[in-house]
């Protein structure tokens, strides 16, 4: 009897451990589902109301090009600071601040995304999405299953992602299309691998708080999966936008 006990409170435990993870790794995926929600309705608002693109853009009426306005070179930078606020002050920052900088992030990136949809045709932008969202969702699948350890290839994958910022910047002043492409299928095959690699990684942050029990608060948990959120948000997005530059059908 003692024995049977015994054996159930172990399992409790077991199950109510095990729905602390996945309720972990379900909140990071909702953040996510948050941060792409609200930057395709900022995009798409932005992208069809020529009102609100005058924000954003103003036309020259001398070369007849149109520039960014001081608001939209906001749109297009502030987000980058806005991640390194969130990366280097996570444990500074209240949970209701974080929430409100990831809520402006999202804002600010899909306004900025926005300039897409003038260049690209809407049935192009949304194949691209479509392929975006079935490369990610596989590789989510591997780096969850797997039994791989993925943590091997950080290093290198991060070497990489610094490796195609530089390039980048180098062809902004080369203008070559046949590197630009280059990178774009770069980019793919480098944010493919590291979504399959943050997916393990958040997997081994729920185990990590399913093993420290009430050692890590609600609020640190909710600050985490935010967090992480924003990491599968960033390869998700930079895989659509190497998919739209090889394949998107400009208007």
């Amino acid at each position: 009897m003692e024995q049977q006990n015994y054996q159930y409170h172990t399992d409790s435990v077991f199950v109510q451990e095990k729905s602390v993870s996945k309720k972990f790794f379900a909140n990071v995926f909702l953040w996510m589902f948050v941060a792409l929600s609200l930057s395709t309705v900022a995009a798409y608002l932005f992208g069809v109301n020529e009102g609100l693109m005058t924000y954003l853009r103003v036309l020259n009426p001398e070369t007849g090009i149109y520039k960014p306005t001081i608001f939209g070179f906001v749109t297009m930078f502030a987000p980058l600071g806005l991640v390194l606020l969130m990366g280097f002050g996570l444990s500074r920052l209240s949970l209701p601040a974080l929430v409100g900088v990831f809520v402006l992030y999202s804002v600010l990136t899909g306004m900025s995304l926005s300039f897409i949809l003038l260049a690209y045709t809407s049935g192009s932008v949304v194949s691209c999405f479509a392929g975006a969202a079935g490369i990610f969702g596989i590789m989510a699948f591997m780096g969850y299953t797997t039994n791989i350890d993925l943590s091997k290839f950080g290093p290198i994958l991060m070497v990489g992602v610094i490796g195609l910022v530089i390039a980048m910047v180098i062809n902004m002043f080369v203008q070559s299309e046949q590197f630009s492409l280059f990178m774009a299928f770069i980019g793919i095959a480098i944010f493919t691998a590291l979504t399959a690699y943050d997916v393990q990684k958040i997997k081994r942050i729920g185990e990590g708080i399913e093993a420290s029990g009430e050692q890590v608060l609600q609020v640190e948990s909710k600050k985490m999966a935010i967090v992480a959120a924003l990491s599968l948000y960033l390869d998700f997005l930079n895989i659509f936008l190497f998919l739209l530059r090889i394949f998107g059908s400009r208007k």
